[in-house]
């Protein structure tokens, strides 16, 4: 009997040191808006009769056959789930357990933080995106500052910087140098469940976001067999709409492109080719399946059905022949056997061969760049620095433009000052004109001056003057260059007959090769660096991009346009005159296929 008194008293000790534990530990507990949160009564089992368990909400009963609201009493008492949380939810919480003459309390106190932007819940084993963008006002003069939230609310920093492990590491930023400072978080494990922040490097709160980490289905092996080998065929190949449908996805592609260019290169020069790198996306399609296809589609503003896009790319090529020389290549791995369909359906609709690497990196550096010489008839000669042994595809294009002024310039040397965006002047040599015959009128829609030249080929030049040489002024245009508003531009443009005008416009020459692998990224299409399905290119395993480049060149001279685009313009003075001495924007657009060819910024000539 005397034992079993022994092991009573022992029992309410224990129960007494627990509930002693319990008081000193008050659990804090920051949640986020919308998630689910379960409150254990006690961190043990007992098993003691006439046990009644209640919770309090900041001293108020919390009435347990309430089925009501947010808040449900679960198991007995056991449990208080909370689902979903809200801002009403954040306060304390008690447990009060009697049992015995005995009681025992567990508190906790929630607090709800409303400043977590993003909550994602992904899949062990996945790559995640974490969102974070420096405000447009400002310079980005270093990269954001990455942390992740560890137990007892301490902070550790992510260190995004060391490239000790090369493509193996797991954390890196999507755009370094960038407004979007989006960190990558590759191979997800449990332990990556939590909360991270992103700030600049003055301490300024950027974004916060709430990454669940829940465990994924079963992997299964890699296999093609669902996917088709083949590109479907075009069905109706003499069909109205499927070359309106392609203009239109490309003045949408261009100028969703443009925006990205400027965000990357908010002030110096820019020059690209849209049709062109359209025409690379396009011929990857080719081989592109499942959600990779959709996301190439989206990319180049296709419909998911439209079954005859690299019909309707041929003939646009075709159309372009006389004028603009267009060229793209896939390069691939020698340990890599294409499939046979993808090969055929390259050369017919592409007119190219993918062509396999060689074992020798600077063998392939030589024959990447003889490639593009030779396309663009030796105006670039160089696109490539190294090709890695281990390349597994790598997509190149280069295009290559040539057109003459339908009205000349004056043979005279001239020279002038340019106005820069910094109000710094630089003398160039200028063309000039005094009684130029060109198209010229103000639009309202972009707040720029714009004028027209015709080129050969059947192509013209436009030239977008903003207001002032500020560079609130020129964003103002670009923020302004929807597809819509310039597709609106260049009817207004044609109904205006040209007249006589006095056109001073500076020479340039332009070289430029902005950063296709960022700008693949910000067209949606990062998954081709991570988990591409192009299936219906090789079969055997996964294979994603390893590079992809773009170039494009121009001179602006007395004969006219040659391999690229680029002009200026100013309007002044009650005679008729564009004179474009400060920062512009240039178009070269082909009339008879309604589409772009270049489309570039003028800020430093």
């Amino acid at each position: 009997m005397l034992k079993i008194e022994e092991m009573k008293l022992r029992a309410t000790l224990f129960l007494l040191l627990q509930l002693i534990f319990e008081l000193s530990s008050c659990t804090h507990l920051r949640v986020i808006p919308g998630s689910t949160l379960e409150l254990p009564c006690l961190s043990f089992q007992t098993d003691f009769d006439e046990t009644s368990i209640t919770w309090k909400f900041n001293g108020e009963d919390i009435d347990a056959q309430s089925q009501s609201g947010s808040v449900r009493v679960k198991k007995d008492g056991s449990y208080l789930s909370i689902s979903p949380v809200t801002a009403a939810n954040e306060g304390g919480y008690a447990c009060l357990v009697k049992s015995n003459k005995i009681e025992l309390i567990r508190i906790y106190n929630i607090t709800v933080d409303a400043s977590i932007g993003y909550t994602i819940k992904v899949e062990e084993g996945s790559t995640v995106h974490l969102p974070c963008h420096f405000p447009r006002d400002s310079p980005v003069l270093a990269n954001a500052l990455w942390f992740k939230e560890t137990d007892g609310g301490k902070r550790t920093k992510l260190n995004l910087e060391d490239d000790s492990a090369g493509d193996d590491k797991r954390l890196d930023l999507l755009y370094p140098f960038d407004y979007d400072q989006t960190m990558v978080l590759k191979d997800t494990t449990m332990e990556d469940t939590g909360i991270y922040y992103c700030e600049s490097a003055d301490g300024e709160k950027l974004s916060t976001v709430y990454i669940i980490v829940e465990v994924g289905p079963t992997t299964t092996p890699y296999s093609c067999t669902r996917f088709p080998t083949a590109w479907e065929p075009c069905q109706d190949e003499n069909s109205r709409t499927g070359e309106p449908i392609l203009q239109e996805s490309m003045a949408e592609f261009s100028m969703n492109l443009y925006s990205y260019i400027r965000e990357s290169y908010p002030s110096s020069n820019v020059l690209f080719s849209p049709i062109s790198i359209s025409g690379l996306l396009s011929h990857l399609l080719l081989g592109a399946r499942d959600h990779t296809r959709k996301a190439i589609e989206r990319a180049v503003c296709v419909p998911h059905d439209f079954h005859c896009v690299h019909f309707q790319m041929k003939k646009l090529r075709e159309k372009l022949a006389s004028s603009l020389q267009m060229a793209s290549q896939i390069y691939y791995s020698p340990q890599m056997n294409l499939s046979e369909s993808f090969i055929n359906q390259s050369i017919e609709f592409y007119e190219v061969e993918p062509t396999r690497l060689l074992e020798n990196s600077t063998e392939n550096t030589q024959m990447i760049n003889t490639w593009v010489a030779n396309k663009t008839k030796n105006k670039i000669r160089h696109l490539v620095d190294f090709v890695s042994p281990s390349t597994q595809l790598m997509l190149l294009n280069a295009v290559s433009y040539s057109g003459q002024w339908m009205v000349k310039f004056e043979p005279k040397p001239k020279k002038g000052m340019f106005t820069k965006l910094n109000g710094d002047m630089v003398k160039v040599p200028l063309l000039h004109h005094q009684k130029y015959m060109a198209a010229m009128a103000y639009v309202v829609e972009l707040k720029a001056q714009v004028a027209r030249f015709a080129l050969s080929g059947d192509s013209s030049l436009y030239i977008l003057l903003p207001r002032s040489n500020k560079v609130t002024d020129l964003q103002q245009v670009e923020e302004r260059m929807t597809d819509t508003a310039v597709l609106q531009m260049i009817e207004h443009m044609r109904t205006i007959p040209p007249q006589h005008i006095e056109v001073t416009l500076p020479q340039i020459k332009l070289d430029a090769q902005p950063d296709m692998n960022l700008l693949i990224k910000k067209l949606g299409l990062a998954s081709l660096f991570e988990d591409a399905n192009l299936c219906g290119l090789y079969t055997e395993e996964r294979v994603v991009l390893d590079d992809a480049r773009h170039r494009a060149f121009l001179t602006l001279n007395e004969q006219g346009v040659e391999a690229g685009s680029v002009t200026s313009v100013s309007f002044s003075r009650s005679f008729p005159a564009f004179t474009a001495l400060r920062p512009f924007i240039l178009l070269l657009w082909s009339d008879q296929a309604k589409v772009p060819l270049f489309i570039g910024r003028v800020t430093d000539p």
